[in-house]
């Protein structure tokens, strides 16, 4: 693995890092797992930007496989940088768009100055996305987008999850 990829198994939410990746719902406005998480431990702040940039910029949402940042609020991070990973489908391939969530937070990581990023395994809950898999793509897209960042940390929230990035490592 590249040196500035790093795997760990914790919370993304006590992650002292510039921009932490949150795994968004398109609303912007929080959610379950990883969303709820972020919202929760980072305040109001975070939900304010988010209802400002809905009300300006994303009026039908975040499109699947973009990228936005806001505030961390509360959070060790600097930023947090939004990104809707897709749904799996056993009937259609849409690793395109995870791909996509990876390659554009990392753009939009450029764009705030950010050094050091910590992401989530996009799209491996609810969205029920083979752990295996998204674990290839992440780390493949990371190699090959990542150049120029001091670290590129992959927080995992479970043995399980740690293991698969291992292995795709």
């Amino acid at each position: 693995m590249p040196t500035n990829i790093t795997l760990v198994q914790g919370d993304i939410t006590e992650q002292d890092v510039d921009a932490v990746v949150n795994a968004a719902n398109s609303s912007l406005l929080g959610g379950g797992g990883v969303d709820g998480a972020i919202h929760r431990k980072g305040g109001s702040d975070i939900i304010a930007e988010c209802r400002k940039l809905r009300a300006e910029r994303y009026g039908r949402g975040l499109p699947t496989g973009q990228a936005v940042a806001t505030t961390a609020g509360r959070l060790p991070a600097r930023w947090v940088i939004h990104t809707v990973g897709p749904v799996w489908s056993q009937e259609e391939d849409r690793s395109d768009l995870l791909v996509s969530c990876h390659r554009e937070s990392l753009r939009v990581a450029r764009e705030i100055g950010a050094r050091t990023i910590a992401f989530p395994a996009i799209s491996t809950g609810v969205y029920r996305w083979p752990l295996d898999d998204a674990a290839r793509i992440a780390l493949r897209t990371l190699r090959e987008e990542g150049e120029g960042f001091a670290e590129l940390r992959l927080v995992l929230f479970d043995q399980r999850s740690y293991d698969a990035f291992q292995a795709a490592g």
